[in-house]
């Protein structure tokens, strides 16, 4: 069986979007969503992380940390995933009841259903890199032997 996922508000799942309103404390700052971090994170260093950090939410959040106005930090591509992995862990670790809805899915595939994204999720025909899930499926094992 193949676990879908894509709107926060979709139940049982839809704790895995990083629009989920779950927060979380990292590098000593209060997150209000995955999605806040791991915007801000392109940032670090600059007054945007607080900005994007500090956004009402995490739609406001992703469209600030995608604004090209803004100096993208120049090792992003070489730790994007890194930064999406730890802020994920952060969140399920925080959360114990989400933390749980993870583990439950066992060894089954996790596959954000994103049909306009082709890298994090499985785009619209499902050839997409679905980097998401297959963090998801890491931070899972992570979970497990923690």
């Amino acid at each position: 069986m193949t676990i879908y996922f894509y709107d926060e508000s979709e139940k049982p799942y839809g704790c895995f979007s990083n629009f989920s309103p779950h927060g979380f404390e990292l590098d000593g700052l209060w997150w209000q969503t995955s999605e806040h971090y791991f915007q801000a994170q392109k940032f670090v260093g600059t007054e945007h992380l607080e900005a994007i950090r500090l956004a009402q939410t995490p739609a406001d959040a992703a469209k600030m940390g995608r604004e090209r106005s803004r100096p993208l930090r120049e090792d992003w591509e070489e730790v994007k995933e890194d930064v999406m992995e730890r802020g994920l862990f952060g969140k399920f670790q925080t959360h114990q009841d989400i933390g749980k809805i993870l583990l439950s899915t066992g060894e089954e595939l996790i596959v954000e259903n994103a049909p306009q994204d082709y890298y994090w999720g499985c785009g619209k025909d499902g050839s997409g890199k679905n980097r998401l899930g297959e963090i998801l499926m890491q931070v899972r094992t992570k979970l497990r032997n923690s």
